[in-house]
């Protein structure tokens, strides 16, 4: 079997269509994610720390700037996400349980 007819039997398989769906899909739910945090949350966030901008928190080492605010932010987009997959992810086994 030659290179190009293994590859065209890889990408027919429905495991990579599958794989490719489930990539666009996540791209698109970051950007919510993203804005939920960015637009929704932090701004509540620098409310109650009395109007701490996160992303601008930064330090400078010599020629350096560490923007240790950004990698606050990013932790929380991380958390976000994280616990939306949990919930998504319980919610899924609750429905497979019920319907077995």
């Amino acid at each position: 079997m030659g290179m190009i007819a293994e590859f065209r039997e890889f990408i027919a398989k429905g495991n990579v269509v599958d794989l490719a769906v489930g990539v666009v899909i996540g791209a698109a739910f970051q950007k919510i994610i993203d804005s939920l945090v960015n637009d929704i949350l932090m701004p509540i966030v620098g409310i109650i720390t009395g109007g701490i901008n996160f992303a601008a928190l930064s330090v400078k080492v010599g020629d350096a700037e560490l923007k240790y605010g950004n990698f606050i932010q990013q932790t929380i987009v991380f958390v976000v996400v994280a616990f939306v997959l949990f919930l998504f992810i319980k919610a899924y086994n609750k429905t497979r349980r019920t319907a077995a």
